[in-house]
C-alpha cells in the first residue's frame, strides 16, 4: 500500500510539511506514551501485543459451527458494532454473495442499525423458514436500535428453537464483566465474546466485534490480522517524512487550515462502498467536535460522476479528495468487437473493463485538480485480506494523529448523546 501526493503539490508547499513536523512528533508522543486525551481508548494501537489468542481460537471454532449449521447469520449492532464487519465482508466477498445459493458460508444480514418496522418485518419474512444464528453486539446492551431489534430476535429464536436451542444459536459480543447484555447472556447461557475496555466502537473491527462476522463469511481473518499487525510496525516511525500514514494526517490538516474542510473519499469499485461508510463514522465521530473537524463525505465513482461530479468539479472550493485505488482486483472482462458498432465502442475492443475504469480515474483526477480540488491517492496492491487489514490500521492511526494535531480528543463522542436525550424525553423514558 502506498500514497501518491503528487496531486497536492500545487496546494501544499514543502515548507508547510516542515512546519507540521513538530506537531506530528508531539501527536505521536501523546498517542504512544498514552498522555493524550482519550488515552484509555487506545488498545487498538498495539493490539498485537495483547491480542487474546485463546479467545480468537474459540471465535474461529464458533465461526466454523455457524458456517456448518446456518443459512443466515444476523448481525445486530449499530455504528462501530457493524460498519467495520460489513465493510470488510462486502469488500472481500463476491459482489452478490448473499444471492449465491451454494455458498461456503451463510448469508450475512444486518439488523439493529435503524429504527424501521418495515425493515425488521421484511427481514423476518426472509429468514422465517431458514436456519439462523444471531450475533448481538453492544457494550452496554441498552443502545436503543440494537436493543429493540434483539428483543424481537430473542423471541423469534426461542419460538423457533426453544430456549435451549436458542441459547446455542445466540452469541453476545459485549463487555467483559458488566452491562445489560452481559447480564442477559449470563442468565440465558449465551456464548460471549469480549469488546475490550480500551477499544471504542469505531476502532473495534479487529476485535471480536468485527472478526466473528468476518470469519463466518469465510474470509481469512488470520491474514487480516497479519496485515494490521505488520502495519503497526510500518507506521510506528515518528518521522513525518518516513511515515505515509502521518503524511496523510498532516496533509489533511494543512488543507483544512486553508479552508478545505470537506474530505471526499472516492472509490472506483462498488465493493468498497461500505469501506467509505466505516471511514465516515471513524473520522466523523473522532474529529467532529469543539466546533472543529473535517467533514467526511464519500462518492462511488464512476456512478456518482453522473450526480455529484458536477458539484465536485464546479461547486464551492472547500473540498479535497482522497482516492482509494485497487491495482489488482483478481476478476475482469474484455470488451469484444461488435460488427454493427451502433454504440460506437469498437475503439475499445480488446481492452478490459478495468483498463477503461483506470482511464476514467485518471481523467477525473486531472479534471478535479484543474478545478482546484487537491487529490490524494491511496494505492492498494490487491483487494485481499492482508491489504484490508493494513488499510484499516492505516486509517485508524491517521485518524488519531490527525485528531491530536487538530487539538481534540479523537476517542470520545459527546455529541452523539444529545439526540438520545431528546428522543428519550419525547418517548417518556423514566429518569
Amino acid at each position: 500500500m502506498g500514497i501518491n501526493f503528487d496531486n497536492t503539490n500545487s496546494f501544499i508547499k514543502d515548507y508547510e510539511y516542515k512546519f507540521m513536523e513538530s506537531q506530528v512528533k508531539l501527536a505521536h508522543k501523546m498517542l504512544h506514551d498514552r498522555t493524550g486525551q482519550g488515552n484509555d481508548f487506545t488498545g487498538w494501537l498495539d493490539l498485537s501485543l495483547h491480542f487474546d489468542n485463546e479467545e480468537y481460537k474459540r471465535l474461529l471454532n464458533k465461526a466454523d459451527e455457524i458456517r456448518e449449521n446456518a443459512d443466515y447469520f444476523i448481525v445486530i449492532g449499530i455504528g462501530g458494532s457493524y460498519l467495520g464487519a460489513r465493510a470488510v465482508i462486502e469488500a472481500l466477498n463476491h459482489s452478490f454473495y448473499n444471492l449465491i445459493e451454494k455458498s461456503k458460508s451463510p448469508k450475512v444480514l444486518f439488523a439493529g442499525n435503524n429504527i424501521s418496522g418495515k425493515y425488521l418485518s421484511d427481514l423476518f419474512e426472509v429468514i422465517k423458514d431458514k436456519e439462523v444464528y444471531v450475533n448481538v453486539i453492544s457494550k452496554s446492551g441498552t443502545t436503543t436500535e440494537p436493543a429493540i431489534a434483539f428483543r424481537f430476535f430473542k423471541k423469534f429464536m426461542e419460538e423457533k428453537y426453544g430456549k435451549e436451542g436458542a441459547k446455542k444459536r445466540i452469541i453476545a459480543t459485549t463487555d467483559k464483566s458488566k452491562g445489560a447484555l452481559k447480564e442477559l447472556a449470563k442468565i440465558n447461557g449465551y456464548e460471549t465474546f469480549i469488546i475490550p475496555d480500551d477499544i471504542g466502537g469505531r476502532y473495534s473491527v479487529l476485535t471480536p466485534v468485527g472478526l466473528l462476522p468476518i470469519a463466518v463469511s469465510n474470509i481469512n481473518t488470520d491474514e487480516i490480522l497479519k496485515g494490521a499487525f505488520d502495519a503497526e510496525k510500518i507506521y510506528s516511525n515518528d518521522n513525518l517524512f518516513e511515515n505515509e500514514c502521518y503524511m496523510y494526517a498532516a496533509s489533511r490538516q494543512i488543507l483544512n487550515r486553508k479552508g478545505k474542510d470537506i474530505e471526499i473519499l472516492t472509490n472506483y469499485e462498488p465493493s468498497l462502498s461500505f469501506i467509505s461508510e466505516w471511514w465516515k463514522q471513524l473520522y466523523g465521530e473522532s474529529e467532529g467536535k469543539d466546533g472543529k473537524g473535517i467533514y467526511p463525505a464519500s462518492v462511488n465513482f464512476t456512478a456518482d460522476l453522473h450526480s455529484m461530479g458536477q458539484w465536485i468539479q464546479d461547486g464551492k472550493r472547500n473540498i479535497f479528495e482522497t482516492n482509494l485505488i485497487i491495482k489488482e482486483l483478481g476478476k475482469d472482462m474484455t470488451i469484444e468487437n461488435e460488427e454493427m458498432d451502433l454504440d460506437k465502442l469498437n475503439y475499445l475492443s480488446g481492452k478490459t473493463i478495468s483498463y477503461v475504469n483506470e482511464k476514467a480515474f485518471e481523467g477525473t483526477l486531472q479534471a478535479h485538480v484543474k478545478g482546484n480540488v487537491p487529490n490524494l491517492v491511496i494505492e492498494i496492491e490487491k483487494l485481499d485480506e492482508y491489504n484490508m487489514g493494513s488499510l484499516i490500521y492505516f486509517f485508524e492511526k491517521a485518524c488519531a494523529i490527525s485528531g491530536y494535531i487538530q487539538g481534540i480528543n479523537p476517542f470520545d463522542q459527546p455529541g452523539v448523546e444529545m439526540y438520545k436525550k431528546n428522543m428519550f424525553k419525547l418517548l417518556g423514558k423514566p429518569e
